[in-house]
């Protein structure tokens, strides 16, 4: 099948390369010049496991293609995926010009042949009909737009577009259901769903489920917060709720708050699209509250333990806001930083992957190291804030030798606190007692 796909940005590489993957023909199109030209020559611009290769292997056997040219790839194609972002406009509401400009463009380019158009990109109820009329003053072709919102995990986007546990379809049209799901048949072999449903519908399942695993996220930093008044171990609750069926054991782990780019940009956008029809989301709200507090409860910590943070030298392990991503949008470390940095504290940090894109943040305002155990060295405390499996098992003595005094704070709590405790360091964790 001949596919365009609008945006390369995570959703839309990943879905064009695993499209591609699976025999069909696929252009991607991005308006970025230079990031067209890296990906001609298998350069990546995100980190995701396992996607440099399949980009390789595709160009190499001529299913996959970029470039900046709607006018070459849209009239070329029988179905056409928008995948452009939809980011968070500073009143909450969603950006949605990125998407209406796309469709715009697919109406005075497509040609007077049949196409369909599957929207990716997660946009508010209403908008995919949009979508639909925009092209439609545009062109006199038959078209059918649906809805087929993406539930991705940065780190493991791959393996959720290959395997997926389910597909959701809007659509108003029977047929067109019917030929996307033969586009999805290879990757629903295992007897996953797909699930077709009005368009408000699919639009709306992407908003609900990920407002639903943020709460567990803010409910349990909540609950973790609490048994350290209570003396309580976070730890041991978490595991106690996990046992019960109809809990489960997933989004249940205590931290330092959810960034990224879907959680708060979509927790926001169904409070917002809420009071547009006068409905306070009270319980979207408070998870959104939750987890701004949260942001700030490592630092709070630090300022605790030390009280005078002028001059104090920090090391931090983990910039990007979850492990295997150098996504650093929304991290609850740009948080921390910034607080400490309003202290005067002198930061020293490492990443495995989001270096380059704190250095744009940050820029010389903070020291970046280029292994774990470079920026331990003097440090008057260690503080993780991703969860790399890197830093899961570290040398505690080697740590201890290197920094000038043995303090952690486990953003993360990854480890048991009692080997820390053990190796002679003071430990700190979320929803633990001082140890």
């Amino acid at each position: 099948m001949r596919i365009c796909v609008i945006g390369t940005g995570y959703v839309g590489l990943v879905v064009g390369t695993s499209l591609a993957e699976t025999g069909n023909k696929v252009v991607c199109v991005d308006k970025d010049q230079s990031k067209i030209e890296k990906l001609k020559n298998n350069v990546i611009p995100i980190y995701e496991p396992g996607l440099e290769e399949l980009v390789k292997r595709n160009q190499k056997e001529n299913r996959l293609f970029f470039t900046t040219s709607l006018k070459e790839a849209i009239p070329n194609s029988d179905i056409i995926y928008i995948a452009v972002g939809t980011p968070e406009k500073e009143d909450g509401t969603v950006d949605l010009s990125y998407v209406l400009a796309v469709a715009e463009e697919i109406g005075a380019t497509m040609g007077d042949e049949y196409k369909i158009i599957v929207n990716k990109s997660t946009v508010p109820m209403g908008t995919t009909r949009e979508i639909k009329k925009i092209i439609e003053n545009k062109t006199k072709a038959s078209i059918d737009v649906i809805s087929n919102p993406e539930f991705l995990k940065e780190g493991s986007a791959l393996q959720d577009f290959m395997k997926p546990d389910r597909i959701i379809i809007g659509t108003d049209s029977s047929d067109v259901a019917e030929k996307i799901k033969d586009l999805y048949e290879p990757f629903i072999r295992t007897g996953n769903p797909i699930l077709v449903m009005g368009i408000e519908s699919a639009e709306m399942t992407k908003y609900a489920s990920n407002t639903m695993l943020a709460s567990r996220i803010s409910f349990m930093n909540e609950i973790a917060n609490l048994c350290e008044k209570v003396g309580a171990d976070v730890e041991e609750v978490r595991m106690g709720m996990a046992k019960d069926p109809r809990i489960g054991s997933k989004f249940l782990f205590p931290g330092i708050g959810f960034g990224g780019s879907c959680f708060p940009k979509d927790v926001k956008g169904i409070i917002r699209k809420g009071k547009e029809h006068g409905l306070p989301m009270k319980v979207c709200e408070s998870v959104d509250l939750v987890n701004k507090t949260q942001k700030e409860i490592i630092f709070k910590k630090i300022k605790k333990r030390f009280s005078q943070l002028k001059g104090r030298k920090i090391a931090l392990w983990g910039l990007s806001f979850k492990p295997q991503t150098d996504d650093m949008r929304e991290a609850p470390s740009i948080v921390t930083i910034n607080l400490l940095l309003s202290e005067g504290v002198n930061i020293k940090a490492y990443d495995p992957q989001a270096i380059d894109n704190a250095k744009r943040i940050f820029k010389d305002k903070i020291e970046y190291c280029n292994t774990l155990y470079e920026c331990l060295e003097g440090a008057e405390a260690l503080v993780v804030l991703t969860e790399w499996n890197q830093f899961r098992n570290p040398d505690f003595e080697k740590i201890g030798d290197l920094m000038g005094k043995k303090i952690i704070f486990d953003g993360r709590n990854i480890y048991d606190p009692t080997r820390v405790k053990d190796s002679g360091f003071e430990y700190y964790g979320i929803g633990r007692a001082k140890i």
